[in-house]
């Protein structure tokens, strides 16, 4: 179960930042929400994955701790998920004004430099 997470969140990071680098606008928003989904599973896997365990403490019984999972990264990783909807909502209104007002949705502005030189 470790792997296939370690794995996950590999690709997830690797495809992430090389989206991050690609030249158009929305590829490196899209980037930017893997890098994150990414952050967010590492952060869940920081809370110890247990299968078949209880989510709760019982009262008085001490055994039990050792077979819980830790619902504080739970809790982080359920508040970054609404955050990054957020930032990716404002990342998309702001992508559209650039490209309406540049008429280019490239980061680097080289596209524009070129047309401005031919």
């Amino acid at each position: 179960m470790e792997a296939v997470l370690a794995i996950a969140i590999g690709v997830l990071t690797g495809s992430g930042v090389y989206l991050l680098l690609r030249p158009r606008t929305f590829q490196v928003i899209m980037g930017l929400t893997l890098i994150s989904y990414a952050v967010n599973l590492f952060i869940f896997s920081m809370g110890r994955l247990k299968v078949d365990s209880e989510p709760v403490l019982i009262a008085g019984v001490a055994s039990t701790l050792a077979n819980t999972a830790d619902p504080m990264p739970q809790a982080l990783v359920l508040t970054a998920i609404v955050i990054g909807f957020a930032m990716t909502a404002l990342f998309l209104v702001v992508m559209l004004a650039s490209r309406g007002l540049s008429g280019t949705d490239h980061v680097d502005g080289e596209e524009r430099a070129r047309e401005a030189g031919e």
